[in-house]
C-alpha cells in the first residue's frame, strides 16, 4: 500500500484498514509459529503498511493540533 493511497482514505477507513491488517498480521504470525506459512515476506509487508497508516494518522493529528493552536492565537 502506497502512502498516497493511504492519504486518500478517510480517518474511519484508516481505522478499519488498520484493524484488518492487525488481524491478518496476527493470523500470519500464528501460521508461522505452527509452520503453515509459506510467504513469510507478507508479514513484513503488513508491518510496514501498519507503520505507514500510523504515521499518516500522526501527521493528521499534528496538523489538526497546529490548526487549533493557530485559531486560538
Amino acid at each position: 500500500m502506497k502512502p498516497d493511497e493511504i492519504r486518500a482514505m478517510s480517518d474511519a477507513e484508516l481505522m478499519q484498514k488498520l484493524d484488518e491488517l492487525r488481524s491478518e498480521w496476527r493470523d500470519l504470525r500464528f501460521d508461522e509459529a505452527i509452520g503453515k506459512l509459506t510467504n513469510t515476506a507478507r508479514i513484513r509487508q503488513i508491518k510496514r503498511d501498519i507503520a505507514r497508516i500510523k504515521t499518516i494518522q500522526t501527521e493528521r493529528r499534528i496538523a489538526a493540533e497546529m490548526e487549533k493552536a493557530r485559531a486560538q492565537s
